[in-house]
């Protein structure tokens, strides 16, 4: 049996697929704080689970018509809110394994003792700066992989290459970049 507040969910619900934008407020205020807590069980930082939740609520307000009423609503968003979370901590995982590989990279092509970084988001910082004097191929490739979260088969869908030639475009961006940040060593503090 339908409860009042089933009711006026899919009232919502069907506002919202018809482009209301204040259907669409009500929603995210009504699951919100509910999915921004999901995503930062699963993240561990509020910034990164406030950005995937937001994320998700796009795809989900974008997605609606997918949306059959078998479940009900939050459940449905909620699996949205996951999976978007769990996409982002891959990413993570994804970045954080590059940038040890770099650093290792760099660190063995540097006589200095020091680490090359202080911490990620420096390296993060440096590694913007130096995406621009990339060759246009290994950019490509190293954004959609590093910044954006894809993998090789992702990529190379998305620039019409084969999956080998996307891992090969990443390994030599690799070198270029620890070749470019080893000339241009960290600003001392």
């Amino acid at each position: 049996m339908a409860t009042p507040r089933t009711i006026a969910h899919h009232e919502l619900v069907e506002r919202c697929r018809k482009g209301d934008p204040k259907a669409q407020m009500a929603l995210y205020k009504l699951y919100a704080r509910a999915m921004f807590n999901t995503s930062l069980r699963i993240l561990g930082q509020n910034g990164e689970a406030e950005e995937a939740m937001q994320e998700a609520f796009l795809k989900a307000f974008a997605k609606l018509d997918e949306f059959g009423g078998q479940v009900e609503f939050g459940a449905w968003l909620k699996r949205i809110v996951v999976n978007q979370s769990l996409d982002v901590l891959r990413a993570r995982k994804s970045r954080v394994g590059f940038l040890e590989e770099l650093d290792g990279q760099e660190m063995a092509s540097d006589d200095e003792q020091d680490p090359p970084w202080d911490d990620e988001q420096e390296m993060v910082g440096r590694l913007k700066a130096a995406l621009p004097l990339l060759p246009e191929g290994y950019r490509a490739v190293l954004s959609l992989y590093l910044f954006e979260g894809y993998d090789h088969q992702e990529i190379a869908q998305i620039l019409g290459v084969e999956a080998s030639a996307s891992r090969s475009q990443l390994s030599r961006a690799k070198k270029k970049l620890a070749e470019l940040l080893s000339k241009n060593p960290k600003k001392s503090t």
